[in-house]
């Protein structure tokens, strides 16, 4: 296998995912050299995260891509709603956070990513090669030096003074610079399909919670992207009741589609994500660092996965673009990263965990909660619902770009 190599970058980046593409972004709109490797030929794959929180829309306008971006095929959302047995709730009301961007965004993630590409190529030295697996890190003295990959046509080495490990929860660069993860025991699973509208459908619901179940009902414009909430491993046995049996636990946990489950036909149009929460205790090493779902997995439970992603890649390059100009990496900014953004993430995973612990009771066959407290949620509904725009909307240590580039 002929072997390409003698190529030089400022940086290196595995996985073409928000937190790869807006890094590489970033970085080439500051000057430096920068490759982005992408295992997959396209970003075409269903049931990734498609939200994109006002903290994301609002880094988007600090850079003069906002407008852009909402001219995409996208769902605003004001709100997010919920029915816990039988009682609809407005959980959080984003219309409660500064103008403009005071909503939320669904959008397909294969849209974010291809828009972010085509942004990040008006840059002469940015890179994104598709199709372009990484099977190794180029070692020296303990000090990572850049990537070994393979393409198409063969071998490939990059030499940089930073590799970045985007590339997701089962991140191969990850295992290669020596890194494991500390995995948190999540009782629950999703399970993932496309349903059509009902006639008459309510107002947008993010999901219905009881005794019956938990059933996701995520607005995708003339149809819904839905999710079961199972529990962990326990997708086999539910295979084995047959299709009928998961339309019914669907129309029993969400009545209102009950005119709709029957056009799941096949097995195949239900996608299983097996919920994982797990962090580095170090993210970390000379000429490395891993950001996103390769330095700590989030549960899907708040949507808030891309937007720690694409936070953990602001960070960074604020922290380190500077050094790359000047063709260093210092491991003191690496580490800095880390204690900045472990932060956040240890709160939301917490906050993540608890809520696991919820979900489980419906899975279960319980009531999720007593009705006095569904009660005091809905008096409480006015302030819970800034309380949680600020939580999911914002986050609890939100980025800015800081000034560089054009």
């Amino acid at each position: 296998m002929s072997v390409e190599s003698n190529i030089e970058r400022d940086c290196v980046i595995a996985g073409g995912g928000p937190a790869g593409m807006v890094l590489g972004y970033l970085l080439a709109r500051n000057g430096l050299r920068v490759t982005v490797l992408e295992k997959h030929g396209d970003f075409l794959r269903d049931f990734r995260g498609d939200t994109v929180h006002p903290s994301t829309v609002s880094l988007l306008g600090e850079l003069g891509l906002r407008d852009k971006f909402l001219q995409l095929p996208l769902t605003r959302l004001p709100t997010m709603d919920a029915v816990l047995d039988g009682q609809r709730l407005t959980l959080v009301d984003f219309g409660t956070l500064p103008a403009p961007d005071n909503f939320l965004v669904l959008a397909p993630q294969w849209d974010f990513l291809n828009f972010l590409a085509g942004e990040a190529a008006a840059f002469p030295n940015f890179e994104l090669r598709m199709g372009t697996e990484v099977s190794g890190l180029i070692l020296e003295q303990d000090q990572v030096r850049g990537v070994r990959a393979v393409t198409s046509d063969g071998g490939l080495e990059i030499r940089a003074p930073l590799t970045v490990a985007a590339d997701g929860r089962s991140s191969a660069l990850r295992t290669a610079a020596g890194l494991t993860p500390d995995d948190f025991g999540v009782p629950i699973d999703v399970l993932w399909f496309n349903l059509p509208k009902p006639p008459n459908p309510p107002p947008a619901t993010l999901g219905y919670i009881s005794a019956q179940g938990m059933v996701l009902t995520i607005d995708r414009g003339d149809k819904y992207q839905s999710g079961m909430v199972i529990q962990k491993g326990g997708f086999d046995e539910l295979r084995r009741t047959g299709l009928a049996g998961l339309q019914k636990r669907i129309s029993d946990a969400a009545p209102v589609l009950r005119p709709v489950v029957a056009t799941l036909t096949d097995w195949d149009q239900i996608k299983l994500l097996s919920v994982q929460i797990n962090r580095l205790p170090r993210w970390y090493r000379p000429g490395f660092i891993a950001i996103g779902d390769a330095a700590h997995a989030m549960s899907p439970m708040f949507g808030v996965g891309v937007n720690f992603a694409i936070q953990d890649a602001v960070a960074l390059f604020n922290a380190i673009a500077q050094d790359l100009v000047q063709g260093t990496a210092p491991v003191g900014k690496l580490a800095a990263v880390q204690r900045r953004r472990e932060r956040p993430v240890k709160v939301m995973q917490l906050l993540q965990r608890n809520g696991h612990k919820v979900l489980f009771r419906a899975t279960a066959g319980s009531r999720v909660a007593p009705r006095w407290f569904v009660l005091l949620l809905r008096a409480a509904s006015p302030l819970l619902r800034r309380l949680t725009a600020r939580l999911v909307g914002v986050g609890i240590l939100p980025e800015h770009v800081k000034s560089g580039g054009p």
